[in-house]
């Protein structure tokens, strides 16, 4: 085993590349060393003062990494908002008119989440306005009831079974076709481009609502507009992910007449399936602050700012010998400069897992998407059961993504990763 460092060309040029760097680090820590000697803890906060450690979050608008963080205009709005008292069936419609304006959409409605656009999409086109119908739910006896899932089952489906919805999974649109019956509500899906243009086409033909959900749609912010420009008659984005409004809060925008259901068949409605999907005053103008505030910024801008901010960690982790990277956007969701670091896990003894348990063990805790879902409740099985049951190959890259990443903690989380990642080359047989 060579426990030399990399004197190759290529291993030169990476380390001078990275040797700002790795000043910064050394500056950084002897500043800490000072602090902690003067005894000064410099990461006292509301959360630590609960025992509760906070997170660098390397992973994305996770809801339980607590999604995002606010656009400080957002945050202003909000507290703005909180120091009124209002009539919230007042501020919902006046939000739906705006949101009108904004998106393109006929109309739109503050929800509690995209999971609670859902329910409340499911509700509206089961019940409509109809008050005895809205009572009624979740039974659905004498109502249409049937939702037909594309793909087959998701995690988050139970947000359209809770209120007495039935699923019928269905993969092409011909199986859409041939499952619609006079009992069908509702189509869901969450496809994109081609196959969504074909299932809107299904809809349209046999006359039933189909509800997109693409909760992390956003960026880009053209998506807003995109659905209405499509036809779509019901689609939602999640407030706290890359909308970047508060973290309870989702958008369902659409066809008005659904829209008008929806908020009847939800809070602040008593009686309604979905009254316990509460938003308050203070996230119907949040999210609203936080659509507008989109509308106004360059996402070129941020995605320059996000990049830099991954090749920095690049660059230190790049020192490491037998390290891969690269850095990209994905193209189905979540789209930010996501960097990719692998290595050969079998030669090594170190697994991508083994990694992403270290990193989140430490301290500061430090979340990178790898190979786990520590938030899924381990009995879901998605998709349909009649596909192909060949599991899905093992996750073989940590992927690091920039948008949640803070510009403070771009030098602890390369520094840590390259300590990882050299201590478990050094250590392997053979390398």
């Amino acid at each position: 085993m060579s426990l030399l460092p990399d004197f190759s060309r290529r291993g030169f040029i990476r380390l001078a590349a990275a040797a700002p760097l790795l000043g910064q680090i050394a500056a950084k820590n002897a500043f800490a060393t000072a602090a902690n000697a003067l005894g000064k803890d410099l990461r006292q906060n509301v959360y630590t003062r609960l025992g509760v450690k906070t997170v660098i979050n390397c992973r994305g608008t996770w809801t339980y990494l607590s999604g995002s963080l606010e656009f400080p205009e957002v945050t202003a709005a909000q507290r703005q908002a909180s120091e009124y008292f209002v009539n919230m069936f007042e501020l919902q419609h006046a939000a739906s008119r705006r949101l009108a304006e904004l998106t393109g959409a006929e109309a739109g409605m503050i929800t509690s989440g995209a999971a609670g656009a859902m329910a409340s999409a499911t509700a509206a086109c089961m019940a409509g306005s109809d008050p005895k119908n809205v009572w009624q739910l979740p039974d659905t006896t004498g109502l249409k009831n049937k939702v037909i899932m594309m793909g087959g089952r998701s995690a988050f489906d139970n947000a359209i079974r809770l209120t007495g919805a039935k699923l019928i999974l269905a993969e092409t649109p011909d199986e859409l076709a041939n499952a619609i019956t006079n009992s069908t509500a509702m189509i869901y899906t969450t496809h994109l481009g081609d196959a969504l243009s074909a299932e809107n086409a299904v809809a349209k033909k046999f006359n039933i609502p189909i509800l997109l959900d693409d909760a992390a749609g956003i960026p880009p912010i053209d998506n807003i507009k995109l659905y209405a420009k499509m036809g779509l008659d019901l689609y939602t984005f999640s407030g706290g992910k890359g909308l970047r409004g508060p973290q309870c809060s989702g958008l369902l925008l659409g066809r008005k007449d659904l829209i008008e259901a929806a908020m009847k068949n939800t809070s602040p409605w008593e009686g309604s399936v979905c009254r316990a999907m509460k938003v308050g005053k203070e996230e119907i103008v949040g999210l609203l602050t936080a659509v507008e505030t989109w509308l106004k910024t360059d996402l070129d801008v941020l995605n320059r700012e996000w990049n830099a901010r991954v090749q920095r960690i690049e660059k230190l982790v790049q020192t490491v010998p037998g390290i891969e990277t690269d850095i990209s956007i994905p193209s189905d969701g979540n789209r930010y400069p996501t960097l990719h670091i692998s290595w050969d896990e079998k030669k090594w003894g170190y697994t991508v897992k083994d990694c992403v348990q270290q990193l989140r063990a430490g301290d500061p805790v430090i979340e990178v998407a790898g190979a786990d879902n520590p938030s899924i409740v381990p009995a879901v099985h998605e998709g349909n059961p009649k596909r192909s049951s060949e599991e899905e190959p093992e996750r073989r890259k940590l992927e690091l993504v920039s948008s949640t990443i803070q510009p403070k903690e771009v030098l602890i989380v390369g520094q840590r990763i390259r300590e990882l990642l050299s201590a478990a080359r050094k250590a392997a047989p053979g390398v």
